[in-house]
């Protein structure tokens, strides 16, 4: 099957699989970190084949689409084994989405990166900051019952992804304990160079929360 036909074919399997999706992780997250990481790719190289796919489908098993404790790695997987593209290319889009997620970056497992995972990862990271990156966390918030913001709640470093997942924060304090951590966690310089911008905004929005809450005291 030629790479043309794999890219509809997963797109289409993507829209299906996130469609209704409410908590940020929907087909329109999925489209815009394709196209980012296109973008990084014409600086910083790579395959774009395996970029794009591992992008379009890096969500489809992720626990918090699931709504489960555990991501299930198989909805990719499987599908890749459809779609015949060959070990060494199912394996290479594997390790990328198995990998790649915030949480799993806390349990500090050498992880190979290859240009590839670094490009997709780093995409990923970017569509967590910024506007649409505040968005994203307050529309997760709400799907998980979690208030704006708990002013007696202390933020925690965590040091495990256990403790991460098992965390209960308000949203605002999820840019203490994550959002805010992000800028300095890009591989690549062009999406270090974009993050820059977009962690400015958010400390502007976070600043301007606390401000307009602390208002009616």
């Amino acid at each position: 099957m030629n790479t043309f036909q794999v890219i509809q074919n997963t797109e289409a399997f993507v829209k299906t699989r996130l469609e209704g999706e409410a908590t940020g992780h929907d087909w329109f997250h999925a489209d815009r970190v394709r196209d980012t990481g296109l973008t990084l790719q014409e600086k910083e190289g790579g395959d774009t084949f395996i970029i794009e796919v591992a992008l379009l489908l890096h969500d489809v098993g992720d626990r918090k689409v699931l709504g489960t404790d555990n991501d299930d790695p198989t909805i990719a997987e499987d599908f890749l084994k459809n779609q015949k593209i060959g070990h060494a290319a199912t394996d290479s889009i594997m390790h990328i989405i198995s990998n790649m997620s915030f949480s799993k970056s806390l349990d500090g497992k050498a992880i190979d990166k290859s240009i590839e995972f670094q490009i997709v990862q780093d995409s990923d990271r970017l569509d967590a900051l910024g506007a649409i990156g505040i968005a994203r966390a307050f529309a997760f918030g709400g799907s998980r019952g979690r208030p704006l913001f708990n002013p007696d709640y202390v933020p925690q470093t965590f040091t495990s992804a256990a403790d991460y997942k098992q965390a209960e924060s308000s949203t605002l304090h999820h840019f203490d304990e994550k959002l805010f951590t992000l800028k300095n966690t890009f591989n690549t310089a062009t999406a270090t160079r974009m993050a820059e911008e977009r962690d400015v905004y958010m400390h502007e929005f976070y600043n301007r929360f606390l401000a307009e809450w602390d208002s009616k005291k």
